[in-house]
């Protein structure tokens, strides 16, 4: 079971630097700097990047007397550049973040890249000490083979509750309802949405009570998930049920109830005609829409990060009480908090020691706040009695923008313990900290199917039946929902899913999963 809080001693080496004798003699007596190439994808050009020779991260190049010449990259086309790379051999001395490399690419490409194992317990106390720790991690960290060929991380400051579902308040207190506490009670209002006048403009014909681009990855997670059908964000479709055991969520009863549900909503016009037609920028259009949201319910992450102007409309809905009796909230701790490969390194790496022992010091406290937010004065106040205050920008910008243009954000090694993160002040107007304070649902979070780990044997299977069996269920989804026919045509259904080699499947995740609950249960 994951042990939720480490060991004093551990906290306690967590909140200073680990310099190792050896090395702080190294850095005093070299003159010339080790320099070490570093690859990193980027989401957006729009972000600066001189924040990775400045602040905490100049400071601890100096400290380990070492240059990191960045090699930056783009999501948009990192694929295509990604795939250049690993073909011609000419390899930087590390990726760093989760956004680089798949599982996939380390498990296939093994000889690119160096096993991490000895050479983090030799270099890297901090990490080892968490890894002994926090088995969640350590299953993520391993592969089947109990290898490490990268380092994890683990994101502080998180909310228990991924996605939120959001009503238009505006919209209930022009028509006199309460918040809807059940899904049937969700279904009454958006139909009062339809058929009243609901945005006050004097036209009852032009809302939308609700919209998205419709997929059946997300909507397991959020407008079905009243019916237990939460899946993991990793989009494998995989839950877990009331057992605990491994399920492919769009063969179970439960999803099949939620389906006729949906399609029920759809017929009644309560859901957008153009649900899944509609590309993101056409939902934002709606959602977003000057002078008002035309639509009454919506889910994400927090209000202005989903209807921007227009999130003031919006307030979160409390758990919705299902079929079963049960309420439950969206959560997935182990894709959304923690990942490995954030820092990957390669054989072309003549010195993997000196690098481990710097990438060693992200794993305290004061570097983990500093490259999650921005560094120690500019972006964050150091108070004097131990606690630190995250600043708002001076800039006008968010602090969602301010912590990817200062710092590195989600991605590289990380790990804060819940002690010094209990001493960081957050705004609770927006970003982390609002999402924090509006952590209403939490104890409705629903058991979620972990990330885990396959051997290469298992992940080349997986890759020939996967994107037919994924494909299939979404488009037989959008078909039930829009046209109705889930009750004739299921059993016809499941026999096509098990040609497709959904049984194989199903073992292939039940085994990933019992070697996930073996590593956590140590």
């Amino acid at each position: 079971m994951k042990k939720r809080v480490l060991s004093l001693v551990l906290a306690a080496t967590m909140v200073g630097f680990v310099m190792t004798p050896v090395l702080a003699k190294e850095a005093e007596d070299s003159e010339e700097r080790t320099t070490f190439t570093i690859a990193t994808v980027r989401w957006t050009d729009a972000w600066p990047n001189e924040f990775v020779h400045e602040g905490i991260m100049k400071e601890l190049e100096d400290k380990y007397n070492i240059n990191i010449e960045w090699e930056f990259y783009y999501n948009n086309d990192w694929a295509e550049q990604k795939s250049l790379l690993l073909a011609g051999g000419d390899l930087p001395d590390a990726f760093f973040g989760s956004i680089c490399l798949t599982g996939n690419d380390i498990e296939q490409n093994k000889e690119c890249f160096v096993e991490l194992t000895d050479l983090i317990a030799e270099n890297m106390p901090n990490l080892s000490a968490i890894l002994e720790e926090d088995t969640a991690l350590k299953a993520i960290a391993q592969n089947r083979d109990g290898e490490i060929y990268s380092l994890v991380k683990k994101l502080p400051l998180r909310a228990t509750v991924a996605n939120n579902a959001y009503i238009n308040k505006k919209w209930l207190d022009n028509l006199g309802l309460e918040m809807p506490k059940t899904y049937k009670d969700l279904e009454n209002v958006l139909q009062a949405f339809l058929d009243e006048d609901a945005d006050g403009d004097g036209d009852p014909n032009n809302e939308i009570p609700y919209t998205y681009t419709g997929s059946l990855k997300f909507d397991l997670r959020n407008i079905l998930l009243p019916f237990g059908t939460m899946s993991s964000r990793a989009d494998n479709y995989m839950g877990l049920n009331a057992e605990d055991e491994a399920v492919f969520m769009p063969v179970e009863e439960n999803y099949k109830e939620a389906v006729i549900w949906m399609h029920g909503l759809y017929e009644k016009g309560l859901i957008d005609a153009e649900y899944f037609t509609q590309d993101s920028s056409m939902y934002s259009s709606k959602i977003s829409a000057a002078g008002g949201s035309q639509t009454g319910l919506m889910f994400g992450w927090t209000a202005d990060a989903e209807a921007g102007v227009n999130a003031g409309e919006f307030e979160i809905v409390p758990a919705l009480e299902g079929p079963d009796g049960n309420r439950y909230a969206e959560s997935d701790p182990t894709f959304l908090d923690m990942s490995a490969r954030e820092l990957v390194i390669t054989t072309s790496c003549e010195n993997p020691e000196l690098l481990l022992q710097w990438a060693d010091e992200f794993y305290t406290d004061l570097v983990s706040l500093q490259t999650y937010y921005g560094s120690i004065p500019n972006q964050i106040s150091d108070n004097g009695d131990g606690t630190y205050t995250l600043l708002e920008p001076e800039d006008g910008t968010s602090l969602d923008t301010s912590a990817w243009s200062n710092s590195v954000r989600d991605f590289g090694p990380k790990y804060m313990t819940d002690e010094f993160a209990a001493n960081v002040i957050l705004p609770t107007s927006q970003g982390d900290g609002l999402k924090l304070a509006s952590d209403i649902n939490a104890e409705y979070a629903a058991k979620c199917f972990p990330v885990v780990s396959y051997t290469e044997e298992q992940i080349m299977e997986m890759n020939m039946m996967t994107t037919d069996i994924y494909n299939f269920v979404e488009a037989q989804y959008a078909h039930w929902v829009v046209e109705g026919g889930i009750e004739e045509e299921w059993d016809s259904y499941i026999e096509q899913l098990n040609a497709m080699g959904l049984e194989r499947l199903l073992e292939i995740q039940k085994d990933a999963y019992a070697h996930y609950l073996e590593i956590t249960a140590e």
